[in-house]
Protein backbone atom coordinates (compact mmCIF):
# COMPACT_ATOMS: atom_id res chain seq x y z
CA UNK A 1 0.00 0.00 0.00
CA UNK A 2 1.58 3.03 -0.85
CA UNK A 3 1.38 5.30 2.68
CA UNK A 4 1.83 9.64 2.33
CA UNK A 5 2.60 11.05 6.00
CA UNK A 6 0.67 14.00 6.38
CA UNK A 7 3.64 16.39 5.58
CA UNK A 8 4.12 14.66 2.37
CA UNK A 9 0.24 15.00 1.80
CA UNK A 10 0.57 18.70 2.95
CA UNK A 11 3.06 19.18 -0.04
CA UNK A 12 1.23 17.36 -2.81
CA UNK A 13 -2.27 19.12 -2.27
CA UNK A 14 -1.98 21.15 -4.96
CA UNK A 15 -1.65 18.16 -7.73
CA UNK A 16 -3.45 15.14 -5.99
CA UNK A 17 -7.78 15.18 -4.97
CA UNK A 18 -7.71 14.59 -1.28
CA UNK A 19 -10.92 12.08 -0.27
CA UNK A 20 -11.65 11.72 3.41
CA UNK A 21 -13.78 8.69 3.69
CA UNK A 22 -14.75 9.07 7.33
CA UNK A 23 -18.73 9.11 8.26
CA UNK A 24 -20.23 12.27 8.15
CA UNK A 25 -20.18 13.28 12.04
CA UNK A 26 -16.68 12.55 11.84
CA UNK A 27 -15.67 15.52 9.80
CA UNK A 28 -17.62 17.97 11.94
CA UNK A 29 -14.28 18.14 13.25
CA UNK A 30 -12.61 19.29 10.28
CA UNK A 31 -11.01 18.59 7.22
CA UNK A 32 -8.19 19.10 4.90
CA UNK A 33 -8.65 22.30 2.94
CA UNK A 34 -9.50 20.93 -0.22
CA UNK A 35 -10.79 17.19 0.63
CA UNK A 36 -13.88 15.99 -0.96
CA UNK A 37 -15.94 13.87 1.68
CA UNK A 38 -16.85 10.81 0.34
CA UNK A 39 -17.87 8.21 2.87
CA UNK A 40 -15.50 4.81 3.01
CA UNK A 41 -19.37 2.82 1.73
CA UNK A 42 -19.56 5.35 -0.73
CA UNK A 43 -16.33 5.12 -2.26
CA UNK A 44 -17.01 2.11 -5.11
CA UNK A 45 -19.90 3.99 -6.49
CA UNK A 46 -18.12 7.08 -6.62
CA UNK A 47 -15.29 6.81 -8.80
CA UNK A 48 -16.92 8.71 -11.62
CA UNK A 49 -16.60 12.32 -9.47
CA UNK A 50 -12.78 11.55 -9.64
CA UNK A 51 -10.20 12.29 -12.04
CA UNK A 52 -8.43 9.40 -13.05
CA UNK A 53 -5.42 11.51 -14.43
CA UNK A 54 -4.68 12.65 -10.75
CA UNK A 55 -3.37 10.99 -7.77
CA UNK A 56 -6.10 10.32 -5.07
CA UNK A 57 -4.96 10.12 -1.66
CA UNK A 58 -7.41 8.69 0.60
CA UNK A 59 -7.60 10.01 4.67
CA UNK A 60 -9.42 8.85 7.94
CA UNK A 61 -9.64 9.37 11.40
CA UNK A 62 -6.26 6.75 11.91
CA UNK A 63 -5.54 5.16 8.49
CA UNK A 64 -7.30 2.13 8.57
CA UNK A 65 -10.21 3.08 6.53
CA UNK A 66 -8.23 4.88 3.94
CA UNK A 67 -6.21 2.25 3.26
CA UNK A 68 -9.34 0.26 2.32
CA UNK A 69 -10.64 3.49 0.24
CA UNK A 70 -7.08 3.09 -1.31
CA UNK A 71 -7.10 -0.40 -2.27
CA UNK A 72 -10.87 0.04 -3.65
CA UNK A 73 -9.37 3.17 -5.77
CA UNK A 74 -6.33 1.34 -6.91
CA UNK A 75 -8.51 -1.60 -8.41
CA UNK A 76 -10.82 0.59 -10.31
CA UNK A 77 -7.12 2.35 -11.77
CA UNK A 78 -6.50 5.30 -9.97
CA UNK A 79 -3.30 5.97 -8.49
CA UNK A 80 -4.21 5.77 -4.40
CA UNK A 81 -2.09 6.58 -1.60
CA UNK A 82 -3.57 6.40 1.71
CA UNK A 83 -2.30 9.06 4.88
CA UNK A 84 -0.40 7.03 7.26
CA UNK A 85 -2.02 8.03 10.87
CA UNK A 86 -5.13 10.10 9.25
CA UNK A 87 -6.57 13.20 10.73
CA UNK A 88 -5.48 11.91 14.40
CA UNK A 89 -1.57 12.64 13.00
CA UNK A 90 -2.43 15.71 10.68
CA UNK A 91 -3.72 17.73 13.62
CA UNK A 92 -0.89 16.32 15.61
CA UNK A 93 1.21 17.65 13.65
CA UNK A 94 -0.57 21.27 13.64
CA UNK A 95 -1.68 21.31 9.90
CA UNK A 96 -4.73 23.04 9.12
CA UNK A 97 -8.51 21.86 8.53
CA UNK A 98 -11.51 23.72 7.80
CA UNK A 99 -15.39 22.85 8.06
CA UNK A 100 -16.51 19.83 6.17
CA UNK A 101 -17.84 21.19 2.72
CA UNK A 102 -22.05 21.05 2.53
CA UNK A 103 -23.77 17.91 1.82
CA UNK A 104 -24.12 17.12 -2.31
Amino acid sequence: MNELTPQQVLDRLNDAQVIDVRETEEVADGVIVGARHIPLAQVPGSTGLLDKTRPVIAVCRSGRRSAAAAEQLAAAGFTAYTMSGGMLDWKASGLATTAPPAPH
